[in-house]
């Protein structure tokens, strides 16, 4: 449904974001900006496969040690609510995000990758003092500087919910993992 015109369609999705981080809007509210259309979508229905994802601001998780410990030992917030997977949604730690906005944001496989990204553009090459070539170690990505705006929770969360009850996966073929 066409809703109407705005002046400033950048300053009105990072509005609308900052709202859904301090769950002033439900987590489950996508919100999709399309300059080629000149459209910004908002999508609100139910069923909408949506995945968690770290937040990253100015190149740093927003998680930190101290939610991992309050997560563990069990802290009760202000009023009384034990902190828990929703509290990190609302706080705007983690943010649940569908295929549409999927597209339009720059995920991280790994907080490592985020330190490298911080150390290129701090004019340093992460990959200097790498030794020798080790064929079992994880590929390194590459020299870009990137404004990573989430982190992958896992690596392996970038497969389907399915794909973790496939036996041996390791002895398939990756597109046989990747498409359940």
């Amino acid at each position: 449904v066409w809703m109407g015109v705005h002046r400033d369609p950048a300053n009105l999705v990072k509005t609308i974001k900052k709202l859904r981080r301090k769950d002033d809007i439900s987590p489950e509210v996508s919100v999709v900006r399309d300059i080629r259309e000149r459209e910004l979508r908002l999508y609100t229905d139910a069923g909408r496969v949506c995945r968690p994802l770290f937040i990253v601001e100015n190149q740093q998780l927003a998680l930190q040690k101290k939610h991992i410990k309050w997560l563990n030992q069990g802290y009760r917030d202000e009023d009384g609510e034990e902190f828990k997977w929703e509290q990190l949604v609302k706080t705007g730690i983690i943010e649940l995000l569908d295929a549409e906005e999927e597209e339009t944001v720059m995920i991280s496989m790994t907080p490592e990758d985020l330190e490298n990204s911080r150390l290129q553009s701090a004019g340093i090459n992460p990959h200097e003092n790498d030794g020798d070539f080790d064929p079992a170690a994880r590929l390194k990505a590459g020299i870009n500087a990137h404004t990573w705006t989430h982190c992958e929770i896992h690596p392996s969360m970038i497969l389907g919910v399915c794909a973790s009850i496939i036996p041996f996966p390791d002895h398939n073929q990756s597109p046989r993992n990747t498409y359940q």
